[in-house]
């Protein structure tokens, strides 16, 4: 391999480093959400799938039945993220062209 042709690469690796640490941190800025139970619990999460916010319809609370609620949550929670994890693969796809790379 010649010379210019590494430069050409390892430019070309630096630009497709660059852009996938630009949408990370754009990704923190996105939202994502879902609810459970008809919408008496709604979870927000980012980019990133960290919860940013629940919640929770006070018509929902019931002191006699916690587990349901929990259960409300966790649905929610958990869809949120998977909803996160596919909104971040599908903004790394656009950058990397389909390559299979770790982020």
């Amino acid at each position: 391999m010649r010379m210019g042709d590494l430069n050409k690469m390892m430019k070309q690796a630096q630009k497709l480093q660059a852009e996938m640490a630009r949408v990370q941190e754009a990704l923190g800025a996105e939202r994502v959400e879902a609810t459970a139970g008809g919408g008496v619990v709604r979870a927000l999460c980012d980019g990133h799938g960290e919860l940013v916010e629940l919640a929770i319809d006070p018509a929902v609370v019931d002191p006699g039945d916690v587990a349901m609620l929990a259960d409300l949550i966790r649905a929610a929670v958990n869809e949120a993220q998977r909803s996160a994890r596919a909104l971040a693969e599908r903004r790394m796809r656009e950058v990397t062209g389909g390559l299979q790379l770790p982020f």
